[in-house]
């Protein structure tokens, strides 16, 4: 009974405060955590050769650290621009299908509000935006999309700052290397979901290295990237046809949990 009271009394507090502020308190979270990232990317674009301009531009149209880290180390290597253009366009894939899965939530908003929605929406804010819209009834699309711009305020200014601190010291290029690195294998730590999964990474690894020794250029993980995913999605198609409780997969606790394991969670 107490707890129900405050509670509510918590909500008219927040129900009282200005509109940037409720933004805020919502987007906070994550807008400390992209304080020393985003400094960091700011660094490691700096000595890829991003100016403070070329980052802005970066930062605002490139609302994503995993790719912007990508572009930082790729062009760091001397990679060629086709090959930069391709392995961005399949890191960022992944969005299409985080997309949908908020787009119930954005039904009868226009077009023009989708796309810039679309634009400025990455990880973080996705995940963000997905708790808000379970949790509480009265968040709203337009609440989402402040959130979003909240955060890309953050990491743009972040993002600057780590650029001009970039200017102002000598680093080391090989911590680009290790920071590319650092960063797909948490991505591939997040993605394990069943063995499949596991053995199609393990795979892709392989076929990286063959690749790359064949193509002797960065244009190989593409080509790996490309060759590993249809492996893949056609293996898992075979296994579902036969045997939907094949122990490929059974699906494994991931720590980190997800946003339909809190929505689950919520309504249990």
């Amino acid at each position: 009974m107490e707890e129900s009271f405050l509670g509510k009394a918590v909500a008219k507090s927040r129900a009282k405060l200005p509109y940037w502020r409720r933004i805020l308190d919502a987007s906070l979270p994550v807008d400390l955590s992209y304080i020393p990232i985003g400094l960091a990317c700011g660094i490691l674009l700096n000595a890829s050769g991003f100016n403070v301009w070329t980052t802005l531009m970066v930062s605002v149209m490139v609302f994503s650290g995993g790719a912007q880290f990508l572009i930082a180390s790729l062009l760091a290597t001397n990679s060629p621009m086709l090959s930069v253009i391709l392995m961005m366009f399949f890191l960022e894939l992944r969005y299409a299908l985080l997309g949908s899965s908020l787009s119930k939530y954005l039904h009868g908003e226009s077009l023009g509000f989708t796309a810039l929605f679309a634009a400025s929406m990455n990880d973080e804010n996705y995940a963000l935006n997905y708790l808000k819209f379970s949790t509480d009834k009265k968040f709203t699309p337009r609440e989402a999309l402040h959130v979003e711009h909240m955060t890309l305020a953050f990491w743009t200014v972040s993002n600057l700052i780590g650029s001009l601190i970039g200017s102002a010291i000598n680093i080391d290029l090989t911590i680009v290397h290790f920071a590319l690195t650092a960063l797909f294998l948490y991505m591939i730590v997040m993605q394990l979901k069943n063995g499949l999964i596991i053995v199609i990474c393990i795979l892709s690894g392989f076929l990286a290295a063959f690749f790359m020794v064949i193509t002797k250029s960065t244009l190989g993980l593409v080509l790996s990237t490309l060759t590993a995913s249809f492996i893949g999605f056609m293996a898992e198609a075979t296994i579902r046809k036969f045997n939907q409780r094949s122990r490929w997969l059974k699906s494994m606790k991931n720590p980190a949990g997800s946003p339909d394991d809190t929505d689950e969670d919520i309504n249990d």
